[in-house]
């Protein structure tokens, strides 16, 4: 079983392939203030990832969703909900958390399966 690691930064890896399943670490995105925004950034970040390393959205496995703002929960979750594939809905947690980037709305990680 061999471990694969992409995009490496010295600090961590974008993506890490293992016994067929991709792990994606955190995504986010400052291009905008607006949460509702920043997850669809984000998501269309993800999903270009899940296709670069073999899988898609309809083969996640876990979400995990941190949101600056519990208020902004219902915003995020239209752009998420509209997101995923009916019938395709991975185990999800979304936690409020303090971002390393105060720009930072919404960070979500993903766990998927290969196709």
């Amino acid at each position: 079983m061999q471990i694969e690691r992409f995009e490496g930064t010295g600090r961590m890896s974008r993506a890490v392939r293992f016994n067929n399943t991709l792990f994606l670490c955190g995504q986010t995105d400052t291009t905008s203030d607006d949460v509702q925004a920043q997850t669809r950034a984000v998501l269309a970040k993800i999903e270009d990832l899940l296709n670069k390393y073999g899988s898609d959205k309809d083969h996640i496995l876990s979400a995990t969703i941190y949101i600056k703002s519990m208020g902004d929960f219902a915003a995020m979750n239209e752009v998420w909900d509209a997101w995923v594939t009916n019938g395709c809905e991975p185990a999800r947690a979304c936690v409020q958390a303090e971002m390393a980037n105060p720009r930072i709305l919404v960070e979500i990680s993903i766990i998927a399966a290969l196709r």
